[in-house]
């Protein structure tokens, strides 16, 4: 009988718990999001609203549960920023200083509360990128330099530096919402310059090189919150050429094209999404006008998001990041 994703086999040459993704079986750590933090912690950095424009503010909250988001401390202002994490460490990655694209990343230790500390400098300046993580490395997705580009470079989160080439997108695009297994990075949608597009690219995060093509979603948009577990990826929300308030979602270890999951509260774009193990939740955008909200969906179901509370501030074009998302 063929393995399925989701697997799960005690490995007894390592005496390691170990889960099959798919194409490989990958170890399961020994800490928890639980232990080092009582539970996963979702947390949403920088941000832009109506006035001033672009924002500073860092919040956060517990995934397992429901309620609305605390300050946590502030980054540099920006906006349109890209974020991802390991357990320990969260990341904030280019974006807009409200004047000019920003090429610097950030970190903040996601089990205290602080301000975040220079982490070093993307490959490019730009706005508008998706970032993924298998836990040791964080990956970035396109730009917008202005124009917008097919780059994609990583860093090894447990360090500081600069971040290095690893290939390029197979086409140009911006405002991507990114996910990931333990293995595979995920760029869904995005606007390529002129149009929205529906394009889903992959890449293997441990290697280098340029991404393939995965499929398509169901929808062409970008300036979408995109989150997963080890298993599904979830797009929610974003622009279409209008607001939306759809939720499509892919089974990572597959190929093949996204399928219909169910709706957000309200249609809603410039959104960020993060997720646990079991939980996707979306926050802030616009409706038009500027929302703190936020939704939930349990990612293994399908069906319409839930009401999960706020943030701590109103404002959209947010970095997510969790200390259990699905590359972890």
């Amino acid at each position: 009988m063929a393995l399925r994703a989701g697997a799960i086999r005690f490995n007894t040459d390592s005496s390691q718990m170990e889960i099959y993704d798919g194409n490989q079986w990958a170890g399961i750590l020994g800490t928890s999001p639980f232990l080092q933090t009582g539970g996963t912690r979702g947390v949403f950095g920088g941000g832009s609203r109506p006035s001033p424009s672009t924002r500073n503010v860092i919040d956060f909250g517990n995934l397992d549960t429901t309620g609305n988001f605390v300050d946590f401390g502030d980054c540099t202002v920006r906006s349109q920023c890209g974020g991802t994490a390991s357990r320990v460490r969260g990341l904030i990655i280019n974006g807009w200083s409200g004047s000019a694209g920003l090429n610097t990343i950030e970190f903040i230790t996601i089990a205290s509360q602080g301000d975040t500390t220079n982490f070093g400098d993307r490959t490019v300046v730009g706005t508008g990128n998706g970032s993924c993580s298998d836990g040791t490395r964080g990956v970035t997705f396109g730009q917008h330099t202005p124009s917008t580009g097919n780059v994609i470079d990583y860093v090894t989160i447990a360090s500081t530096g600069d971040s290095v080439d690893f290939g390029d997108l197979t086409v140009a695009k911006r405002v991507t919402g990114a996910c990931q297994s333990p293995t595979r990075g995920i760029a869904m949608g995005g606007y390529n310059g002129s149009s929205y597009i529906n394009n889903i690219d992959y890449i293997t995060i441990a290697t280098t090189g340029n991404a393939a093509d995965f499929g398509d979603r169901t929808i062409a948009g970008g300036y979408n919150g995109t989150c997963s577990n080890a298993i599904r990826g979830l797009s929610m929300g974003g622009y279409t050429g209008s607001i939306t308030d759809v939720i499509d979602f892919i089974t990572i270890a597959t190929l093949g094209d996204a399928s219909d999951f169910g709706n957000l509260t309200t249609s809603k774009g410039n959104t960020s999404a993060v997720a646990s193990s079991t939980r996707a939740v979306e926050a802030g955008g616009n409706t038009p006008s500027y929302v703190s909200t936020m939704d939930y969906v349990q990612i293994m179901s399908t069906g319409n998001a839930f009401d999960f509370g706020d943030l701590s501030v109103t404002r959209a074009e947010m970095a997510g990041i969790s200390n259990g998302h699905g590359g972890l």
